[in-house]
């Protein structure tokens, strides 16, 4: 998404963009601080920093038909996930949100996205809700999928899954907002145009992935969703929210503006 930004591809005029790489969930806490002027927060997070931040339309990771993997190192059936404890990549997650849609009674640990799969496989917990590269990786590390959030929400509601978004402080202004939108993306849409440089760009934060999985990583969360969340997408997004907060999970109801 912020290769052409990262490598001055494009012309950002008066503005600077200063890159920062953290995990998602670091991410959700900064912005409950107001740390950065525009972040990548999870779509679960933003229900807690809308005062302060607006979604950009741009900068979407959506699941279509696919999404965070709950993992195990020995086989259960999802019905069964209250019997066993799952290790979780954050309180603020997309993805623990919609685990908890699906079956909210289970013991959970939080423990950092990428030492998920190693501690399931030291059997620290009986499962592990996967995110990021490892929805492609579990199977070569000796882990059963037990339930793909994103295939039963698309079941549930058929919509895409919304994980993570853009947003931006509203305290910029609308001017310098929708400036800095447009530029995130021609980012995005340079990312997309030049894939093969891109990727290039994008493997040396893969964690482990080669380049034919960085491909097909890339293609499922960067894509035409990515540029514009599409009036399902925006929908979507208001549902997950909708549902967190008639569950009980989300203290109170947020209406999603998108600039």
């Amino acid at each position: 998404m912020f290769f052409a930004l990262a490598k001055g591809k494009i012309d950002t005029g008066e503005f600077e963009f200063v890159h920062e790489l953290d995990d998602i969930e670091s991410l959700n806490q900064a912005a409950l601080e107001g740390k950065y002027e525009v972040t990548a927060v999870s779509i679960h997070a933003y229900a807690y920093l809308h005062e302060r931040y607006a979604l950009l339309t741009c900068g979407a990771s959506m699941g279509e038909g696919y999404g965070p993997i709950l993992v195990s190192s020995v086989p259960f059936t999802a019905d069964q996930l209250s019997e066993h404890s799952i290790g979780v990549p954050g309180e603020r997650t997309s993805a623990l949100l919609v685990l908890q849609l699906f079956q909210p009674d289970f013991e959970y640990r939080v423990i950092p996205f990428d030492q998920i799969i190693p501690s399931v496989q030291r059997q620290e917990v009986d499962a592990g809700l996967v995110i990021h590269e490892g929805q492609l990786t579990y199977l070569g590390d000796g882990l059963h999928k037990v339930l793909d959030v994103g295939e039963w929400w698309l079941k549930t509601t058929g919509l895409p899954l919304p994980l993570g978004g853009n947003v931006i402080r509203r305290d910029l202004g609308a001017d310098t907002i929708h400036q800095v939108s447009r530029l995130i993306k021609e980012s995005i849409q340079y990312g997309l145009s030049h894939r093969e440089e891109a990727l290039d760009y994008a493997l040396q934060f893969g964690r482990g992935l080669d380049s034919g999985q960085a491909d097909e990583f890339v293609g499922m969360y960067v894509n035409e969703r990515t540029l514009d969340y599409g009036e399902d997408g925006k929908k979507a997004v208001q549902l997950l929210l909708d549902r967190g907060h008639e569950a009980g999970l989300i203290p109170h109801r947020v209406e999603v503006d998108f600039i």
